[in-house]
């Protein structure tokens, strides 16, 4: 039987409660010492030795709309794409560590009636938290099911007050190369940018992440604000923002700079156009053995195709 997809993200009352996934003597008691469970720990990856790796893996009865379980807490926060630290996935949480995160501000302008910058403190008390599991898909072809917490950029953007004139939201994050090392790369432009269109950027699934599984976002995952747009590429979900910026024009985004044949615009999840380098269709679940196919728009067709009704996504990729 094809299974429905839901219309609304899962609440923060479906989620494991937090005293209970990180409670590793609650998840011995829940889950047992199986042969299964050391089968799943054996295929997470290798991480680092850090402070991180102390917290015990979640009981995974937590689940997205589809019944997949979500990631569990070492592997989502010890295999990360961060290219401003490493573009080795297990090198980035001890890499980013000793990031300063506080204070830490947002700029909101150019094409709004009201332009301003928030400081984080008063972002978080403006707008209201939710948690909310979202699939996020790479374009390396694995995936994880995150537990985050954040407010939708819809929020945002109506309290600047966009114009009439406003078509796309371009964002970029902090620029320190002393402390993010991979910006001294030569391969990129920095600042890493990224962009949507404003309808995109005002869909009720678009969110501006502050934390994951009930915690304060780790460094590595793109703390202290990241965006969150579960039906793209994960690439498009830029971290650490420092900007917001609304625009006529669609903006340049770093991938689409770097390599132009490679990642479009719009990196909608798309399994139909392979990577020049490797095909799209199957993924694997950080945490399995196997693959699985990969949905169309991540599995979020129900509630976004409508955005892209007429165009040939195959041309804009």
């Amino acid at each position: 039987m094809k299974r429905q997809l839901q219309s609304t993200p899962v609440l923060s009352s479906e989620i494991t409660p937090k005293a209970v996934y990180f409670s590793r003597r609650d998840f011995i008691k829940a889950a047992g010492v199986t042969a299964g469970s050391l089968a799943l720990a054996s295929c997470a990856p290798s991480a680092t030795q850090t402070a991180l790796e102390t917290r015990a893996a979640p009981i995974e009865t937590a689940a997205d709309e589809l019944g997949d379980s979500v990631t569990p807490y070492n592997d989502i926060t010890n295999y990360n794409n961060f290219y401003e630290f490493s573009t080795d996935k297990e090198a980035v949480a001890p890499l980013a560590a000793s990031f300063t995160t506080k204070p830490w501000s947002v700029e909101v302008s150019g094409l709004v009636n009201k332009p301003k910058t928030y400081a984080l403190e008063d972002l978080l008390k403006k707008f209201t938290q939710e948690e909310r599991i979202y699939r996020l898909r790479c374009v390396e072809a694995w995936s994880m099911v995150v537990p985050w917490t954040g407010f939708t950029l819809a929020s945002l953007l109506n309290e600047v007050e966009p114009s009439a004139d406003a078509k796309y939201v371009r964002f970029e994050s902090v620029y320190r190369p002393d402390e993010m090392k991979g910006q001294n790369s030569p391969f990129y432009v920095w600042p890493y940018q990224e962009g949507l269109r404003l309808d995109e950027a005002m869909h009720d699934l678009t969110l501006l992440a502050t934390g994951l599984y009930g915690e304060p976002l780790p460094n590595q995952d793109g703390a202290p604000i990241r965006l969150v747009v579960p039906w793209k590429y994960g690439f498009k979900s830029i971290k650490s923002i420092v900007k917001i910026e609304l625009t006529d024009k669609e903006p340049s985004t770093l991938w689409n700079t770097a390599a132009p044949n490679e990642y479009g615009f719009y990196s909608n999840v798309n399994p139909a156009v392979p990577h020049p380098r490797w095909s799209q269709a199957t993924e694997r679940r950080i945490g399995e053995f196997s693959r699985r196919p990969t949905l169309p728009f991540n599995g979020y067709a129900e509630q976004v195709a409508s955005l892209y009704q007429g165009m040939d996504l195959s041309v804009y990729y």
